[in-house]
């Protein structure tokens, strides 16, 4: 399970060092895909096909099923971190995201998240203070 908030830089050559935490889950690949909020979503593979499993079970006449998928997977790039832990994120990924050199990498459960650190911070500001102020049941089941 991925949690926590890390803070590593990107380099010149789009690779970021994934955080330590991360690393025995991601070692034998991951995948980075677009997510939702322009974050970047990282998945290791094993998650990655899971989720694909699920997004195949669509009806292939929703066009909004059709949709998803196509964004999804055509964003999808796949690699085994090298030794240092490092990972490539592409330019059109990074483009997205709007990545700069400061990232912040946030564990989501059965996913990491690529942020830049400024728009992490700006959506962490908006939210924190509705999350604080939930009176209802949001996710069934909890509290």
């Amino acid at each position: 399970m991925f949690l926590g908030t890390f803070t590593p830089k990107l380099d010149e050559k789009g690779r970021l060092i994934l955080p330590s935490k991360f690393r025995d889950a991601l070692a034998d690949g991951v995948v980075i895909t677009r997510g939702q909020e322009r974050c970047l979503y990282v998945f290791s593979e094993q998650e990655f096909a899971q989720m694909h499993e699920r997004i195949r079970e669509a009806p292939i006449t929703s066009k909004q099923g059709r949709d998803y998928l196509r964004v999804f997977l055509s964003g999808a790039h796949a690699e085994t971190p090298d030794k240092q832990g490092r990972v490539t994120v592409p330019a059109a990924l990074r483009t997205y995201a709007g990545l700069g050199r400061d990232l912040a990498v946030i564990g989501a459960g059965s996913r990491a998240e690529i942020w830049d650190a400024d728009a992490w911070q700006r959506y962490l500001n908006e939210q924190e203070s509705a999350f604080a102020d939930i009176e209802e049941e949001v996710i069934p089941g909890m509290f």
